[in-house]
């Protein structure tokens, strides 16, 4: 991998690097804060998952992570939310919501998406590879997180990787895609038709059958304007009660989807993570 740009910050250093994907079939950025503690050995290490539209950077420029990570020592990566470059197929009207920057954290079955849109296989396997090779990350301490379509994310991945991942958290997570306009667009394509398919990815369906409970951290803003027709959180707490599922879902009143309200609650999503690695 090579290494593209490098910041001091709160001790440690704010890295972004490139490499050729073999997952996807491109040339992938993804970015990675080591704290100050790195430079003694291994540390632990967070996966962050951004939502839709964003690229590596977002989380990296707005929540204000560093100082968090640093003095808990903890590292964080942050990868791309979908492949990218020539070649690789966007929505036919460059929507938001689907194709480039939109990802969902899934592997693609049908064509033309199959070729490259591989993100959770990337996610789980290919990333950790690549970082764990040359950087100073404990991997058998991981945990995960993201926001929105990357909180959806966040949590499929660790609800069906429970021995890779020692906690998850999430802020204003697309809790049911088969449920939403978002997740119906975008399984639909990904996945196809067969709706039964689609419950691999879906964080409501996941929790009813899994048999390790992670700790598990929710954050929803009560004035984000997504949350009847997209995010579902309901949903996923009656999937909690059903399967007797003991998970913090927080309602924070006031606070809509931007990265305002990452940013408020982010030290307390690192803390949280830091007691289970």
């Amino acid at each position: 991998m090579e290494k593209i740009a490098e910041n001091k910050s709160f001790g440690g250093r704010q890295l972004r690097f490139s490499h050729n994907s073999a997952a996807l079939d491109c040339s992938m950025n993804f970015s990675v804060y080591l704290p100050p503690a790195a430079e003694q050995g291994p540390v632990p290490v967070l996966y962050w998952l951004s939502g839709l539209t964003c690229t590596d950077e977002n989380f990296v420029h707005k929540a204000g992570a560093q100082q968090h990570a640093a003095s808990h020592g903890i590292a964080i990566v942050a990868p791309d939310t979908s492949p990218r470059g020539e070649g690789v197929p966007d929505d036919a009207e460059a929507a938001y919501d689907f194709g480039l920057g939109a990802g969902f954290y899934v592997n693609a079955v049908q064509a033309p998406w199959s070729s490259h849109y591989q993100m959770y296989d990337y996610v789980v396997n290919e990333l950790p590879e690549v970082v764990g090779q040359t950087l100073p990350l404990a991997s058998d301490r991981a945990g995960i997180f993201g926001h929105s379509m990357g909180g959806h994310g966040a949590l499929t991945i660790a609800l069906k990787n429970s021995d890779r991942y020692r906690s998850v958290s999430a802020f204003s997570p697309i809790c049911s895609p088969t449920n939403c306009p978002w997740g119906q667009k975008a399984l639909g394509n990904y996945i196809g038709n067969d709706r039964q398919a689609w419950k691999e990815y879906d964080t409501a369906e996941l929790v009813r059958s899994c048999e390790k409970h992670l700790p598990l951290l929710v954050d929803q803003g009560g004035a984000d304007d997504f949350l009847a027709e997209q995010l579902k959180t309901e949903l996923l707490e009656q999937a909690s009660a059903d399967a007797n599922y003991p998970m913090n879902i927080r309602m924070q009143a006031g606070y809509d989807h931007s990265y305002f309200f990452i940013a408020s609650f982010i030290g307390e999503h690192i803390e949280f993570h830091k007691e289970h690695l």
